[in-house]
């Protein structure tokens, strides 16, 4: 958990800065524009996670599944989890300060 200035907990934003690195967001402004943005794509990566989860389901459950099926399916896997979990950790930490999850 990062802290601003101030002493208040910093929100984890679901997207990353120009070198990988986690973006954060002031608990200045919890309702603004930056933050419904956040919201609004929390909600988009957490709906094509579970659409990339039906699919390679499909997919596993096939009983000759080329390489570059599996490959695809364990790539866009690994992107899902990873959203989620940065979604997981920014909703874990709002809560522990007595926020919303946004």
């Amino acid at each position: 958990m990062m802290f601003d200035a101030q002493g208040r907990a910093m929100r984890l934003l679901p997207w990353t800065n120009e070198n990988g690195g986690p973006c954060w967001l002031s608990a200045a402004s919890p309702g603004g524009p930056v933050s419904r943005m956040a919201d609004e794509l929390e909600a988009d990566l957490i709906a094509s996670a579970e659409y990339v989860l039906d699919e390679a389901r499909e997919v596993l459950a096939e009983t000759v599944v080329g390489e570059q099926e599996l490959r695809f399916a364990g790539v866009r896997l690994a992107e899902s989890l990873g959203d989620t979990l940065r979604i997981a950790a920014s909703r874990g930490g709002r809560l522990a300060n007595g926020e919303g999850t946004g």
